[in-house]
């Protein structure tokens, strides 16, 4: 039978939250069997906040978690590296708001965490086990989710943003995938018609033309890349085959394969691995971690 796993060491890991810019120092600890993954607040006298589907606070443009009033950003690159990975039990201290962001992607964690391999416990694994197809569709944006019994864990996703630089994409992902280089890599993406919203928002306060791919969606002028560049402290941004000058993709189909990472992290809130087949198209973390939260209420009931 599978056994549960934690990390073998400690891992640190310092930098600015993509949002609010604030600097975090934050460490990934080995954890007990059956210890699930948390995140300790040590700025806040060691608050708990787990890792599960009940505490998803804010969905809009990151995965946000709450519990009794502690709250953790953009969780969802770390949770998808830990997932991806096959980590059960973590304890993650965090001595401010936001999850560091680093590169956009969960390589860095991914990296430290695969260099040295997990730690079996003496415990077994346990998995949630779907055991009749579910639905969800979203009328407002036309995105759906499709979950259906699987022996293991297994996704494939499309995205379509109408956008004739990134077009239509997808991605897949099963046991056969090594994660730590056809995942993890793979950075966190935006539209350069969202840039001055989301400054005007407060958010993206932490943003730099090395954390994000920047897609270029409409016509622009010179002006207006300077201008969103001064936003990032960057010099010398140009238009680039539809993208910022300041990256080169990984993979041809890096957005999507992004939204698999995504997809994978918020579903690890599930709070145990989940053997279905899922096929989901324009998703984002809103609908992930809402599909996330009904089937773990539907598990629950067929359980009971």
């Amino acid at each position: 039978m599978m056994k549960q796993h934690t990390v073998r060491r400690n891992y640190e890991f310092t930098g600015k939250g993509l949002h609010t810019g604030a600097v975090t120092s934050l460490r990934i600890l080995p954890a007990p069997a059956g210890h699930g993954i948390r995140f300790s607040r040590t700025d806040l006298g060691g608050a708990i906040v787990r890792a599960i589907a009940s505490n998803v606070a804010d969905a809009s443009f990151n995965t946000t978690l709450e519990e009794n009033g502690v709250r953790i950003m953009l969780v969802e690159h770390l949770l998808s590296a830990l997932a991806g990975l096959g980590v059960d039990n973590a304890l993650i201290e965090m001595d401010n708001v936001e999850v560091p962001v680093l590169d956009g992607s969960a390589a860095p964690f991914a990296e430290a965490i695969s260099a040295d391999g997990l730690q079996e416990q003496d415990a077994v694994r346990k998995f949630l086990e779907l055991m009749e197809p579910f639905l969800y569709k979203d009328d407002r944006t036309d995105a759906w989710v499709m979950a259906e019994p699987c022996s293991d864990f297994e996704a494939q996703l499309t995205i379509n943003f109408n956008s004739p630089v990134v077009g239509v994409q997808t991605c897949s992902f099963d046991s056969s995938v090594d994660y730590r280089s056809q995942i993890a890599p793979c950075r966190t993406f935006c539209f350069f018609s969202q840039l001055e919203q989301l400054a005007a928002a407060g958010l993206v306060k932490g943003g730099d033309m090395d954390n994000a791919i920047v897609i270029v969606d409409r016509e622009v002028n010179e002006a207006e890349v300077r201008r969103v560049a001064a936003l990032f402290d960057a010099q010398d941004v140009k238009v680039r085959q539809g993208y910022l000058s300041n990256v080169d993709l990984h993979f041809d189909n890096e957005c999507a394969r992004h939204k698999m990472l995504d997809l994978i992290g918020d579903f690890s809130l599930l709070g145990a691995p989940l053997k279905a087949r899922i096929t989901a198209s324009k998703t984002g973390h809103r609908i992930n971690t809402k599909v996330a939260a009904m089937l773990l209420k539907q598990l629950s009931e067929d359980k009971s």
